[in-house]
């Protein structure tokens, strides 16, 4: 039946339980009843709001008050399979609480898919109130339809009273149904909510709320306050914005929507934080309150309170009417909530949810600041960019970029990451940076940016000024963060690019989704890393990706489902092909300012530790340099190649060479196949079948190609293509599998690679900056005393003379 309620115990040897608590529709004629009964392993139920109103009946017969406490879910698809119910006085977050250690936890059957009383405590360590003092509880999980009127019977042990018991009435036992909603309205719930006046002041403790009661009981004046508290479950994030702006009214402060964050598949939001009005600094009246709640959407589509901090740094204003209404006008469900860019506006005496103007992170103080920086620059360096973004008179985000780094960007600017270290946690400054890897695979800064809100927006305008101080040069690959509001700027902007993913964000969201099974099952742990880093070719890693998720269950894990979609932006096996320099999937590529410069400096330091940081990379590079072309690394063969790999390359990179070349002659290749001018070898370790690569060679051209995509991805040749040349008796390697940019001279870009003549957009811009960077050097060197000044200047006349001669 739809409205029926049925508590079974199961026979034990010290006591037989009979309990049934069944409440009938309005139109069948039974009597409610229910037996005496005292919780016990066993107890069975039919859900588990049954189970929580059949304790909360005991607790108002007992003379204690109940709330909603720990879950735990399934690690498969996130559904509640345990749930504990506590003495209202568990804990000691308030004064009233006395730590009390009373519970039941209940536990869901897989089998049935019913609920078992697992665990129980009756033992309370505080004095017990009056049964007859504690207030009624009201059933909300249930909808009993009711036309005109509820007939109620007398008093039942289930703790339910009459009405008759509260006031004047028809004694008939017939009751108005309107005047029982508003005297319901006010007593205690069953489910743990609690009316305001209660010694504790925490109600609204509930996990899930009725988001169209809360509506309701503010329109009539009623509210049902609360702290929030990591566990607090809602249906939608609508409601949990809801409850936490009851809240704030209750306590004395306002409310702003705050970050948010999508999933990286379908750009659902996926977390929400709400905070304080004080919150930040962007505005005189903000303090920095630290004051928040934040929510997360769980597999099953409700939302969690994760986090949050309910203490302020500032003076709460006296509790406010929660009957003001907050206007839903325009607020949107997107799959489990939209509230994208609203606020809160005081407007016709209440509080509506309105359309946010775009703000700044960035402090008023840094523009000012960094203004003059950047004038100061420009008067030194005529190379110096800098842009500022404007959104209605208002300075937004900042990007800039000195001569050396466009100049960089000329010839390392293939392969880019964005680091947006500053997400991970709390910063003073979200600071950005686009970071290359140089001919020594040190990091080089090729720009930074101030982001003044995580928005596509203004990931985009960074993007495109960026693009602009880099004379339009895109990258083949970049490395950022896996956000929606990311990864379209990239596609906008970067056409074309290769996006992969950060790996800490998709380490952080893989330890959430299947950090708990990973750990309790080693063979799934084995299978996952090996279907993701061991695949070779794209059927094979559908082969075992599919066997993973059958074999466990996995079909309705929304996170697998994402990252499958997104799968050219993650795995190895997709992302080998394109060129990466090299940086490495596992998140281990340095950060460029280490830890002189962080997020946590202070305006004052900020520049100082900088330009300090900048100075100290460039030093370490311009080491590197001289070390390449004034040191010579020891051969350890004969083969000629390794010596034109010793020429060419920098010492850095010649010793990654070298490597592949001595590792070779470990390895046997067997020609399986010839078509036309192209043989295929099939290439493996000597004593380790499992070691297998596919190299086609094309003896017409001597173009290479294996399997591993080590070239394609790093661009340095594979040990298993340098034992087919091997092999072919091919003494010298030909210059398109020696990249121009890890060669002692990469500084001068590809010019030497191409013919003269300079016409090409890209070229101009390359010679332009090779130019100038050489004339500052030369100013330099030409400034130190007077004689050198008048030999640098009769060098550049007679240099200038010669120009004026050539065609």
């Amino acid at each position: 039946m739809s409205n029926t309620m049925t508590v079974k115990a199961k026979p034990t040897t010290t006591e037989q339980l009979a309990i049934s608590t069944i409440v009938k529709n309005h139109d069948q004629n039974h009597n409610h009843h229910d037996e005496e009964g005292e919780p016990n392993v066993g107890l069975e139920f039919d859900t588990a709001e049954d189970a929580q109103e059949w304790y909360s009946n005991y607790a108002t017969k007992k003379g204690f008050r109940i709330r909603i406490g720990q879950l735990y879910r399934s690690r498969i698809d996130g559904s509640v399979m345990s749930r504990r119910y506590v003495c209202s006085k568990e804990g000691f977050q308030t004064s009233s609480r006395t730590g009390c250690p009373a519970f039941i936890r209940v536990q869901r059957v897989d089998d049935s898919g019913k609920w078992v009383l697992a665990n129980v405590n009756k033992e309370h360590n505080h004095a017990m109130e009056n049964a007859d003092e504690t207030c009624v509880p009201k059933i909300v999980q249930r909808k009993v339809v009711v036309d005109r009127t509820v007939k109620l019977k007398s008093k039942s042990s289930s703790g339910l009273r009459s009405f008759d018991d509260d006031g004047p009435s028809s004694r008939s036992g017939v009751v108005d149904f309107k005047r029982v909603v508003n005297q319901t309205t006010k007593l205690k719930s069953s489910t743990g909510l609690r009316s305001l006046d209660e010694d504790d002041g925490l109600s609204g403790r509930c996990g899930v709320i009725d988001f169209k009661r809360v509506r309701r009981e503010r329109v009539n004046g009623e509210s049902r306050g609360g702290e929030p508290y990591k566990g607090l479950e809602f249906v939608t994030a609508g409601e949990a914005y809801e409850f936490y702006h009851s809240y704030a009214v209750n306590t004395g402060f306002r409310v702003r929507i705050g970050q948010l964050f999508r999933s990286k598949n379908d750009g659902s939001i996926t977390s929400r934080r709400f905070v304080c009005s004080k919150e930040g600094h962007q505005h005189p009246s903000r303090v920095g309150c630290g004051a928040f709640m934040r929510i997360q959407r769980q597999a099953t589509g409700r939302w969690l309170v994760d986090r949050c901090h309910n203490e302020h740094n500032h003076e709460l204003g006296p509790p406010g009417d929660v009957s003001e209404r907050v206007s839903l006008k325009g607020f949107k469900e997107e799959g489990s909530c939209e509230l994208e860019n609203m606020d809160l506006v005081e407007s016709n005496g209440g509080l509506s949810l309105v359309t946010r103007s775009r703000e700044s992170r960035i402090g008023s103080d840094w523009y000012n600041e960094l203004f003059d920086y950047f004038q100061s620059r420009q008067a030194e360096d005529m190379g110096f960019f800098y842009a500022v973004e404007v959104h209605k008179g208002r300075a937004m985000s900042v990007l800039w970029a000195d001569s050396r780094s466009r100049f960089a960007c000329t010839q390392f600017g293939d392969a880019v990451v964005f680091d947006t270290t500053y997400r991970r946690g709390s910063c003073l400054v979200p600071l950005a940076l686009f970071v290359g890897v140089n001919h020594h695979r040190q990091p080089v800064l090729l720009g930074c940016a101030l982001i003044a809100e995580e928005s596509e927006e203004s990931f985009t305008w960074v993007f495109q000024a960026w693009l602009r101080a880099m004379s339009g040069r895109c990258p083949i690959s970049i490395v950022a963060d896996q956000d929606r509001a990311i990864q379209h700027s990239v596609a906008q902007v970067f056409p074309g690019t290769h996006h992969r993913f950060s790996p800490w964000q998709v380490v952080a969201k893989e330890q959430e989704a299947i950090g708990a099974l990973r750990s309790m099952n080693p063979e799934f742990k084995y299978e996952y890393e090996t279907c993701i880093s061991q695949s070779q070719t794209p059927n094979e890693f559908e082969a075992a990706w599919n066997v993973l998720i059958n074999k466990y269950n996995l079909r309705e894990n929304t996170w697998l489902k994402e990252m499958y979609n997104m799968r050219k932006s993650w795995v190895p096996l997709y992302i080998r092909g394109t060129f990466f320099a090299g940086i490495p999937m596992d998140g281990s590529f340095k950060s460029y300012f280490g830890n002189i410069l962080t997020s946590q400096a202070p305006l004052c330091e900020f520049i100082i530790r900088y330009e300090k940081s900048l100075e100290q990379r460039r030093e370490e590079e311009r080491k590197e340099d001289f070390n390449s072309f004034n040191l010579q690394p020891v051969l350890h063969t004969k083969d000629p190649i390794e010596d034109q790999g010793r020429r060419l390359y920098t010492i850095t990179m010649f010793k990654v060479f070298q490597k592949e070349l001595l590792e070779c002659y470990s390895y046997v290749a067997i020609k399986i196949n010839v078509e036309g001018a192209i043989s295929r070898y099939l290439v493996q370790k000597c004593g380790n079948g499992d070691e297998r690569n596919t190299v086609a060679f094309n003896a017409s051209n001597l173009n290479i190609s294996c399997s591993c995509k080590m070239f394609e991805f790093e661009g340095v040749l594979c040990r298993h293509a340098l034992k087919v040349f091997q092999i072919m008796n091919i003494r010298e390697l030909p210059s398109r599998y020696i990249l121009h940019r890890w060669t002692k001279d990469a500084k001068y870009g590809i010019l030497r690679d191409v013919d003269s003549g300079g016409t090409s957009q890209d070229y101009k811009a390359l010679m332009l900056w090779s130019l100038r960077e050489e004339a500052k050097n030369y100013i330099e060197a030409g400034t130190t005393s007077l004689e050198r000044y008048k030999l640098a200047f009769e060098i550049m006349q007679e240099g200038r003379r010669n120009l004026c001669w050539q065609n």
